[in-house]
């Protein structure tokens, strides 16, 4: 159908996030530093988006587009919601800017974090979070972080990061895997583990989520030696 939409202008785009703040239905994510519609049935054409943006990078326009479909939205929204109203899983994109950006200071130099979003626990985030559209994925067991000192520029650089612990998380989260790659438009997996034998639970649960998606997804595998060496 022809309808009225937003549209976004990437060139004067800064990527500040705040368009995809003030978008209830969650139809904008911020994609590689840039804002972006996600899905045309997410955008209910009201433009609560526009006012917000400094560089005036969103405006209207009328072209081909699904229609508006209130109830989809309504399911993903709910589903963002945990039950424990916890401040520190509320879902978010993170925005960098290397002028503005907390910086830590390591040995002399300052690090920039790679970070991309919120929360990264993998029982913590919703399946349907906007930042899985068109990501290229990291799943990690935690303890690799703390093994390789360089973990964020290797491994985390331009990716959205999910961690956990397959020997004391509970649950198989094969299941969940399955939901955030059957439901969006994920680009490619890497899957990032210990040599210690119990970590082969993260990759087997990557594994079956991808066959048990009914995508072919690009995915590798990448195993950590414990004093933090890539074998």
């Amino acid at each position: 159908m022809i309808r009225k939409i937003i549209t976004i202008d990437e060139e004067k785009c800064n990527g500040c996030g705040l368009c995809a703040e003030a978008c209830h239905e969650s139809a904008i994510g911020i994609v590689d530093g840039k804002a972006k519609l996600l899905r045309d049935d997410y955008c209910d054409g009201l433009g609560n988006c526009l006012p917000v943006c400094p560089t005036e990078a969103i405006s209207f326009e009328e072209r081909e587009a699904a229609a508006y479909d209130e109830e989809t939205v309504k399911r993903n929204i709910a589903a963002k919601k945990l039950p424990c109203g916890c401040p520190g899983a509320h879902v978010r994109a993170i925005v960098r800017e290397v002028s503005t950006a907390a910086r830590a200071v390591a040995g002399g130099a300052d690090v920039l974090s790679q970070l991309n979003q919120w929360p990264v626990q993998m029982k913590l985030v919703p399946v349907n979070a906007p930042y899985f559209q068109d990501a290229n994925l990291l799943i990690s067991a935690d303890c690799c972080a703390y093994a390789h000192g360089n973990f964020h520029k290797t491994f985390m650089r331009g990716k959205i990061t999910l961690i956990g612990c397959p020997k004391l998380d509970q649950g198989d989260c094969s299941e969940k895997l399955t939901e955030i790659l059957a439901g969006n438009d994920v680009k490619s997996v890497t899957v990032l583990r210990m040599e210690v034998p119990c970590c082969g639970g993260i990759e087997n649960a990557v594994k079956t989520a991808l066959k048990n998606s009914g995508k072919a997804i690009p995915c590798r595998v990448v195993t950590l030696a414990t004093n933090g060496e890539v074998l």
